[in-house]
C-alpha cells in the first residue's frame, strides 16, 4: 500500500475509536447528532407493591398469607430471618425512573409491622409508566359492555344434542375371561 493511501486511513482510524466511545457516555436524555435517541431496554426488577396492596396487609397474618398479597419477596436474608424485603425498580424509555422499597417484619411466623414509603395507587402507578403518545384522554378503556352492545350481539348458538351413543359399544370378538362356576 502506497504511502498516501494510509495517510488516508490514519485519519478516520483515530476517528473510530473516538465516535465508539462516545455512544458509550450518551445519557438517557441525550439524542445522537439531536435526532436519534439510542435504544434503552427497559430494567424492571421486584415487585411492585402499590395503596392498595399494602393495605390489604395487616399485623398478625401469617407469612403466607402475606406472600399471597404482596408476592414473594426480592431479598430475604438468613442474617434476618423475621424481615423480608419488597424492593422495586423500573427504567423505561420515556418514563422517569421509579424505586421503592417495602419492609415487612415478623414477630415468630405472624406480621409484626410493615414498612414503606410513600406507594402510588395501582391507577397512579400504571399512568406513570404509561408512555403511549396518544393517551385516550387519559382515561382508561372501559371493560364492560354497554346495554345497546349487548343487545346488538348475535344470539348464543345452541348446540344441537348429539345422538346418544348405546351404553356399552358392541363387542365382535369373544371375552378375554370367560366365567368359570
Amino acid at each position: 500500500m502506497s504511502i498516501t493511501k494510509r495517510a488516508g486511513l490514519l485519519p478516520a482510524a483515530l476517528a473510530l475509536p473516538i465516535l465508539l466511545g462516545a455512544c458509550g457516555s450518551l445519557q438517557p436524555s441525550d439524542r445522537l447528532l439531536g435526532v436519534l435517541t439510542p435504544y434503552r431496554i427497559e430494567i424492571v426488577q421486584g415487585n411492585v407493591v402499590t395503596q392498595e396492596m399494602a393495605a390489604a396487609v395487616q399485623p398478625g397474618m401469617s407469612r403466607a398469607q402475606v406472600r399471597e398479597v404482596l408476592g414473594s419477596p426480592l431479598l430475604t436474608s438468613i442474617f434476618h430471618e423475621n424481615r423480608w424485603d419488597y424492593v422495586f425498580t423500573i427504567r423505561r424509555q420515556g418514563a422517569q425512573p421509579q424505586e421503592r422499597r417495602v419492609t415487612a417484619f415478623f414477630d415468630g411466623e405472624r406480621l409484626a409491622k410493615l414498612e414503606a414509603g410513600e406507594l402510588p395507587g395501582e391507577r397512579e402507578f400504571v399512568d406513570s409508566i404509561d408512555t403511549r403518545r396518544n393517551k385516550a384522554g387519559g382515561k382508561p378503556p372501559s371493560l364492560e359492555l354497554s346495554e345497546d352492545q349487548l343487545r346488538r350481539l348475535p344470539a348464543a348458538a345452541r348446540p344441537e344434542t348429539a345422538p346418544a351413543l348405546p351404553a356399552t359399544p358392541p363387542r365382535d370378538y369373544p371375552p378375554l375371561e370367560t366365567e368359570s362356576r
